[in-house]
């Protein structure tokens, strides 16, 4: 049973109505409980539901506010030296005592260190992201004791990982915030959820109701992973414009980067249309001409590309540059409508699921035909 979470205290009237329907909220609860039983276990928490690791925003004081409400918060470590990574996770662990995990890059220089790093404070969870990681940082983790995730953007990926030992599968579709693949998450969790039973799987990308959460539950994930939603979290340190535009969003307004000549491949990044968006364009343009005049090299040509965004999303997440930062965000932005508490978010999402089991059992109960909640999650989102 869930607790704390979206619990309901039961009136003892007697009354037959509110008998049934108190055994249908019980049957929700139930039901709910065993659809994640596996993602909470692996997890160690009350919700199988991770936060996504956001640099310069998944810290100290959100990743602690989402495990203290019963999720699994998750460091951001990005480019963090082994001693930054040492105080967050030291400053994470004086705030709560609940479970949370390390994301670290797997093309990190120090990748080694960082996960020494993380043995060291008895981190429990390690996620491997930004490519297929080495056997030997794998191995290095599990013999800490803690387990592994990793994101995989295919189902043969998938099985390598699962061959490599790792203990649990990520899988984020492009409707994710931050770098994103080609591939949309309801395609993904078709590819990968019915062939994939040896290790937990958590579906990400574009997830911002409880029904969506529950559609993905039901088609075999153990739990979900969510970013965007957590930005404009009171928790969240992230700067008041940068929540605001987050607020004032619709879906539409999260837009992947272009790529204007296939000669300078650009990792497609998922952001709320700004001017740096259009200065992006004009940069690349720019510098190609550069390069057909034969004023840079192939190489300085995309380094100079690459370059632009350094630095782009602390300007915005941090410094309040709405403008020439970066605003990365999934299109479920278009469900942050206010700020909130991690636990009322939480609690929302939780509900959200529990009333579409509660209103499934109703209708079976009366006779009616059941549909299928569709997977990209009820109503709510801005058009």
């Amino acid at each position: 049973m869930i607790e704390g979470i979206g619990a309901t205290d039961f009136p003892a009237d007697g009354g037959r109505a509110t008998r049934q329907r108190h055994a249908k909220q019980e049957r929700a609860y139930a039901e709910l409980d065993r659809l994640w039983a596996r993602g909470r276990e692996v997890l160690g928490c009350d919700l199988a539901i991770m936060g996504g690791a956001m640099t310069w925003v998944s810290e100290r004081n959100l990743v602690a506010a989402i495990s203290k409400a019963g999720g699994f918060g998750v460091i951001a470590s990005g480019s963090m030296s082994p001693d930054l990574l040492s105080n967050e996770i030291q400053a994470t662990q004086a705030m709560t005592t609940r479970p949370f995990g390390v994301n670290l890059i797997t093309l990190h220089p120090e990748l080694l260190q960082l996960i020494d790093v993380c043995a060291a404070h008895d981190v429990g969870h390690v996620v491997l992201a930004g490519g297929l990681p080495s056997s030997a940082a794998v191995s290095r983790i599990k013999r800490s004791g803690a387990r592994v995730f990793c994101f995989a953007p295919a189902l043969g990926f998938a099985r390598k990982l699962v061959r490599m030992g790792v203990d649990a599968i990520v899988i984020e579709g492009n409707e994710a915030g931050g770098h994103i693949g080609p591939v949309s998450t309801g395609v993904l969790a078709q590819e990968i959820l019915p062939h994939l039973d040896g290790v937990p799987v958590f579906v990400a990308g574009g997830i911002g109701r409880g029904e969506a959460m529950l559609a993905y539950l039901e088609m075999g994930a153990s739990g979900v992973q969510l970013g965007t939603r957590f930005v404009c979290a009171h928790e969240s340190i992230a700067h008041p414009r940068f929540k605001r535009a987050f607020i004032c969003a619709a879906a539409r307004d999260a837009v992947a980067s272009v790529q204007l000549d296939p000669r300078f491949p650009v990792i497609p990044v998922r952001a709320l249309n700004n001017s740096a968006t259009e200065q992006f364009v004009d940069v690349q343009r720019r510098v190609i001409d550069r390069f057909a005049r034969g004023e840079l090299s192939q190489k300085a040509a995309q380094l100079e590309i690459e370059h632009f965004w350094v630095g782009a999303l602390r300007r915005a997440a941090v410094d309040g540059d709405i403008e020439a930062g970066s605003l990365m965000a999934g299109q479920s932005v278009g469900f942050v409508t206010r700020e909130q508490s991690t636990a009322e978010i939480l609690e929302e999402l939780v509900g959200q699921a529990l009333d579409a089991l509660a209103s499934r059992s109703e209708r079976a109960c009366q006779g009616t035909p059941w549909s299928a909640p569709a997977l990209l999650g009820g109503q709510g989102a801005r058009e």
